[in-house]
């Protein structure tokens, strides 16, 4: 059985990055509060700006926390902040396919796996623990249903 959860590295440098953008709002809202340094439109559009990328950085670490495992000829699904687990045979895989894209001479690689009920899932190699195994899981069991792409 191969368990897909996500690193605790990746989860542990965005919450530095979160760390340091809560600062930032935090000291720009003091800053306005206690001496108006800058104009209004500077302050509103700054801290605008800080929360909506918090925002934006949350939603994906929530969305991002999910545990994945392969095995037994089903592939099981669980989120933990939505309290939800679907597991789902091998044989409702419509296609996967494994995307391979080089940038500043690294490999990034990223599974994504559609469902028979219209769901989806992506995997990626810089997010998740036992990337590789899942899919040499992938290519043993459900080999038919892959599509097969080029290296970007």
């Amino acid at each position: 059985m191969v368990v897909i959860k996500p690193k605790i590295s990746t989860y542990i440098s965005l919450s530095f990055v979160l760390l340091i953008l809560v600062t930032g709002l935090v000291l720009i809202l003091r800053d306005f509060a206690y001496k108006g340094s800058f104009g209004l439109w500077f302050y509103l559009i700054a801290s605008t700006l800080i929360t909506l990328v918090l925002l934006m950085l949350l939603v994906k670490m929530m969305a991002g926390w999910r545990f994945i495992s392969a095995g037994k000829e089903h592939i099981v699904i669980k989120l933990p902040l939505r309290g939800s687990t679907k597991a789902y045979p091998v044989s409702e895989i419509l296609a996967w396919e494994e995307e391979v894209v080089t940038a500043n001479k690294r490999e990034f690689r990223q599974v994504t796996i559609a469902f028979q009920d219209k769901q989806s899932i992506s995997i990626s190699n810089h997010e998740h623990e036992a990337y590789t195994e899942f899919v040499n899981y992938l290519k043993k069991k459900a080999q038919k249903q892959q599509i097969k792409t080029k290296k970007a």
